[in-house]
């Protein structure tokens, strides 16, 4: 008998400091190739591994809205920037856990830059428990083969899709993606130096940026 599928929720968070085509599609691909009911971008208020965002809360939170209202796979979710103190990514996973109950599948969206540095977060070894790690990477990409890290991806690991709908948690499955080398730090310093943006970031975006004055000083 074939197993159901469960309904499945995607994660992929950022400082998003601007929002741009590479988050954008990036998200977008993913929910499209794993057949995600949703994905939600979740943009950090204090992220803990990174240099704290350049803009407020507020203005990162509106450019988002604005990138995302046309696309209805793709939502908003700002949770994080309505907690006080560090953006610890357990800590949300268990809020929307416990919103979601324990008959939906959850996948959290990293970097194979993230996922190799996954033993400096927070209590990373019980992210397995409450969601799936997809990791999106680059062609020639491979997995830790040593440390702690690569322990702990041993037994994950799975190579079909499916598998994260058929279990709520635990699984880790790797997509290759061809990502657009396009940075939030490039398009700041080409605000910065007075350079057009233009094509990096949605349209929205562009004008929400230049009505507020973001990024010129």
């Amino acid at each position: 008998m074939t197993q159901a599928l469960l309904k499945t929720i995607g994660i992929f968070g950022g400082t998003f400091d601007p929002v741009h085509i590479g988050h954008l599609r990036t998200a977008l691909e993913l929910r499209q190739l794993l057949e995600l009911d949703e994905m939600r971008l979740l943009p950090n208020a204090q992220p803990p591994h990174r240099d704290q965002p350049g803009v407020s809360a507020e203005h990162r939170l509106a450019m988002l809205h604005l990138a995302v209202e046309d696309e209805p796979g793709l939502a908003v979710d700002d949770r994080e920037l309505r907690r006080t103190g560090p953006s610890y990514t357990i800590d949300t996973l268990h809020e929307v856990r416990a919103e979601l109950g324990e008959q939906v599948s959850i996948c959290l969206c990293l970097g194979m830059d993230s996922l190799v540095a996954l033993a400096s977060w927070r209590h990373w070894q019980q992210l397995s428990e409450l969601a799936h790690i997809v990791v999106a990477a680059r062609p020639g990409w491979h997995l830790p083969v040593s440390g702690e890290v690569a322990d702990w991806l041993a037994d994950k690991v799975v190579t079909d899709p499916v598998a994260l709908k058929t279990r709520t948690a635990g699984r880790v499955f790797v997509e290759e993606l061809t990502l657009l080398p396009v940075s939030a730090s490039r398009i700041r310093e080409d605000l910065l130096a007075g350079r057009s943006v233009r094509y990096l970031t949605p349209e929205r975006v562009v004008h929400y940026i230049d009505s507020n004055k973001l990024y010129v000083e």
